[in-house]
């Protein structure tokens, strides 16, 4: 190992504080975590000078790639300008710009407004707040209750937290807004709704609860549901947003438009925090009048012209490099690739693909889920280090959700890297009575 690797190692266990992470085993003298220096397209390179696909676009967020030349040049041309402008009390063009543009993939008259923040939770923290003080400004001060969807994630600030489904993250922190967890569609249509402001979903698909598709038409069909009971609809598409499903927005599918919709991730393309909540002018009037109705709520780096600038590159590099129409081959390729992968692999219990969005389940070979503590996902994304690739488990399901740029022979290289890292854990391929469930690919279009 170079003194450098070594170094930067040894600062690191000794004052960094990382994110889902178990300290303990992190600063473990055993220990050895990557140090990542540089990227280029889906590529990534340790201080050591080993290269790793991207397999999960540095946690969801890189859509074209790392150092995209369009992006990384608008950043500098900025840069030279002014690093950051207060968007309170002034504006700025790019921030103009980039709203218009949001807009502009709805229909006129439909989501008119753009409300900017920092990331994902203050996204959902932004719509939470809005929908709640636009009911007390409209009448409705009993409107003050969520629905959110059992096992789904939205973020780790209060409000957000709040509505988390996942008990090993948010059981602790159940202090924010009144919050039911449904699991269908037939369970809220029993809800009593005179109190609920709205309901939040991740439309298509859930990320953290191992990448789990909705049933196709769900959607839509909650759409209507709010239609009818008055209930807000906010659509977190953190996760889904800039492509990852096959369209611009999750909710295009099925012709959807929410009454907030939450962006973040790759929204600058995955180089600069950033976010923005949309909503309608029909909401937004409720906020007019008097002082005390104004949105009282911002944050430092609101509308920051750099992260502007990159998100305002990454829709143009969408239109020149026509990312979206190049997108349905690649689709059909995972789809294929990840079928072969699991005719290969007993262990390999579900494949659940929405776009470019893929969860590979591993179980036992009799169908029977791993002990918790064999974290075997962990295991295999550990071996997939040995051969190129980089990748996060959510418990034994397999993440695999690479930049869009990706081409054909780094997509096959991904899904070879998994195989071999899959076959190379000993003690997973049980030898007991051997039963081969029925291969499942739940595939949402």
């Amino acid at each position: 190992m170079r003194d450098d690797t070594r170094r930067w190692i040894l600062a690191d266990q000794a004052h960094c504080w990382h994110p889902f992470t178990r300290q303990g085993e992190w600063c473990a003298p055993d220990h050895d975590p990557l140090v990542l220096t540089h990227g280029k397209g889906v590529w990534l390179w340790d201080s050591e000078g080993r290269r790793y696909l991207d397999g999960n676009s540095s946690i969801w967020t890189n859509i074209h790639g790392h150092a995209h030349p369009l992006i990384s040049a608008a950043v500098r041309a900025q840069l030279e300008k002014t690093a950051h402008i207060s968007f309170l009390g002034f504006t700025h063009p790019l921030a103009a710009e980039l709203a218009e543009k949001l807009c502009g993939f709805f229909p006129k008259h439909t989501l008119e407004r753009v409300f900017f923040s920092d990331d994902g939770s203050t996204a959902v923290e932004c719509a939470l707040k809005m929908a709640v003080q636009y009911r007390q400004q409209s009448g409705e001060p009993q409107r003050g209750a969520f629905v959110a969807f059992a096992d789904g994630y939205h973020g780790d600030t209060l409000g957000a937290a709040s509505l988390g489904g996942v008990g090993r993250f948010f059981e602790r922190f159940k202090h924010g807004y009144p919050v039911t967890h449904v699991r269908s569609l037939d369970e809220l249509r029993h809800l009593d709704v005179k109190e609920i402001a709205g309901v939040v979903i991740e439309p298509l698909i859930q990320g953290v609860n191992e990448m789990r598709p909705w049933q196709a038409g769900m959607l839509a069909e909650l759409r209507s549901w709010c239609d009818q009971t008055g209930v807000h609809l906010i659509l977190d598409e953190v996760m889904t947003g800039f492509g990852r499903t096959g369209k611009m927005f999750a909710c295009q599918h099925e012709n959807v438009i929410p009454d907030f919709l939450c962006l973040a991730k790759g929204i600058t393309g995955g180089t600069l925090p950033m976010a923005a909540t949309l909503t309608t002018g029909a909401i937004y009037k409720a906020f007019l009048g008097a002082p005390e109705n104004a949105f009282y709520y911002g944050h430092s780096y609101t509308a920051n012209p750099l992260g502007c600038a990159a998100a305002l590159a990454s829709l143009e590099v969408f239109e020149e490099e026509k990312t979206l129409e190049n997108l349905s081959a690649k689709i059909g390729q995972l789809r294929i690739g990840l079928a072969a992968l699991m005719a290969a692999h007993p262990i390999i219990h579900e494949i659940r693909q929405c776009g470019f969005i893929a969860g590979i389940e591993l179980r036992q070979p009799d169908g029977g889920k791993f002990p918790p503590a064999s974290r075997v996902g962990e295991k295999v994304c550990q071996a997939a280090r040995a051969h190129g690739l980089l990748t996060r488990p959510i418990l034994d399901t397999i993440v695999l959700m690479p930049p869009l740029c990706i081409d054909s022979g780094e997509l096959d290289c991904a899904i070879h890297a998994l195989g071999a890292a899959i076959s190379s854990i000993p003690g997973i391929h049980a030898a007991a009575p051997f039963k081969v469930p029925s291969p499942r690919l739940h595939i949402r279009h």
